[in-house]
């Protein structure tokens, strides 16, 4: 991660989880697994967020608002889906007021699947969610230098 400009920011977002995957999240920030030493924030503000962490499925009420929360992120961006609900709608899919999964109103680009997703899971997507960054980062860059 020495080759990001900044450190990456991350907005975390609870659509409509059984706040399992939501604790294991704030345990990455605790001193046993402290994301802060790879220089990983976490922000409550859209507009300086690099990656958005979604948990839960996504209901008919925060549609609207996960889209708004996107939408006021600046580009490049990078979405990660925590959890099983996240990834599919889980055991709430056949729910009347579940949309589904995260996958159906936002592009996802890293899939963290388990029930709850484990703090090392979250990690490692977090990780992986960097390198994609880091590739929007340099494919603005290039698009900016042609055009």
């Amino acid at each position: 991660m020495a080759y990001l400009s900044k450190s990456p920011w991350i907005l975390h977002y609870d659509a409509s989880s059984c706040n399992g995957c939501d604790i294991e999240i704030l345990a990455c920030l605790t001193p046993r697994y402290d994301v802060e030493r790879f220089g990983i924030i976490n922000t409550g503000n859209p507009k300086h967020a690099d990656i958005l962490v979604i948990t839960g499925g996504v209901n008919e009420q925060n549609r609207s608002v996960i889209q708004n929360l996107y939408d006021q992120m600046p580009h490049p961006k990078v979405v990660v889906g925590v959890g099983i609900c996240a990834c599919t709608g889980g055991i709430f899919k056949e729910c009347y007021n579940i949309a589904g999964g995260v996958g159906e109103i936002l592009p996802v680009d890293v899939w963290v699947p388990g029930c709850a997703a484990r703090p090392e899971q979250i990690i490692d997507g977090i990780v992986k969610a960097l390198g994609i960054l880091e590739q929007k980062r340099a494919d603005m860059s290039r698009a900016e230098a042609g055009a």
